[in-house]
């Protein structure tokens, strides 16, 4: 039985995952990053000895995965811009010693691709492409069955690859990244931005209301579902250009409207993508559900220790 522990700016949720990728047992609790790592330490390991109580389980190993940067190979927190004060400090280590177990930790985008390629839309796919597109855009990369990592082992930041240098400002340094403009904010501001003064749902605006919105034929809501379509395919039509990957799973909260995007995203990708063979590949939804980013967390300690206990690394 393995335990997962999904570290978010907001939450922190631990569960025990079962080797087809069930969620036997979960709790959650408000990150409250303010109060500081150890207190935070404690919370973890309460809750994954309640759920393993629950599940009636003993812990076999340990999978983290958490908003980042982090370092997967040494265990270490980087400079979280949810948590800047954990800076350093070494989620993996602890654990070990309290659980005497291995322990893996990813970023969580990563840790999403390697749940999506092992137990959900990506099975049996060696080339994936993972996309979440909510407050943020994060990605991760399976390439010939492996996590593809950067120098020092660093995650790439694909979500801040640059589409238009006229755009909006950015904390990456770019102007017009493609979170910029088409992450979930992007859409809420564009629309606040343009639509009239007297536009009457201006009041607590959210990505998912603007959704709602075009579902239900509101003229200004169904333009800044044009516009995140248009953003969102050129993002990928790159993707797909540099990559040409089997597969690209899109999740996240922005995801859960993609009927309202996928044509749009499908003609950017057809129009933009000639020299390479687009049409091989696969558009895929996110099929873990909301338990997603706790099974990719499970999915992370597979990837790293699976071969050694005779199941699959993918």
């Amino acid at each position: 039985m393995i335990a997962a522990v999904d570290i978010g700016g907001t939450k922190i949720a631990v569960g025990m995952i079962d080797n087809d990728g069930k969620v036997l047992a979960r709790l959650e609790c408000p990150t409250d990053a303010d109060r500081g790592y150890h207190e935070a330490l404690l919370r973890i390991v309460g809750m994954l000895q309640a759920t393993a109580h629950t599940a009636n389980a003993q812990i076999s190993g340990i999978g983290i995965g958490s908003t980042g940067p982090v370092y997967p190979l040494t265990g270490e927190i980087g400079d979280v811009n949810f948590f800047p004060r954990w800076k350093g400090e070494n989620p993996v280590r602890d654990l070990v010693q309290t659980f005497q177990v291995k322990v893996a930790m990813e970023n969580d985008a990563d840790a999403a691709a390697l749940g999506e390629a092992g137990w959900g839309a990506g099975r049996n796919k060696s080339r994936l492409v993972y996309v979440t597109v909510g407050t943020g855009i994060g990605t991760g990369f399976i390439l010939d069955g492996q996590l593809y990592r950067g120098v020092d082992q660093s995650h790439p930041e694909i979500g801040h690859h640059l589409i238009d240098p006229s755009g909006p400002p950015c904390l990456c340094g770019f102007r017009g990244c493609w979170e910029s403009l088409a992450a979930g904010p992007a859409m809420v501001t564009w629309l606040e931005t343009n639509a009239p003064s007297d536009y009457p749902h201006r009041a607590d605006l959210t990505a998912k209301k603007i959704c709602q919105l075009a579902q239900q034929g509101d003229d200004w809501a169904s333009r800044a579902v044009d516009r995140e379509s248009r953003y969102l395919g050129l993002g990928l039509a790159n993707l797909v250009t540099m990559f040409v990957p089997e597969v690209i799973v899109l999740g996240g909260s922005v995801m859960k409207s993609a009927v309202l995007f996928l044509e749009g995203i499908r003609k950017v990708i057809t129009a933009s993508c000639r020299l390479v063979p687009f049409e091989r590949t696969e558009l895929a939804l996110a099929s873990l559900g909301e338990d997603s980013n706790l099974i990719g967390a499970a999915r992370v300690w597979y990837h790293r220790f699976g071969s050694e206990s005779g199941t699959s690394a993918i």
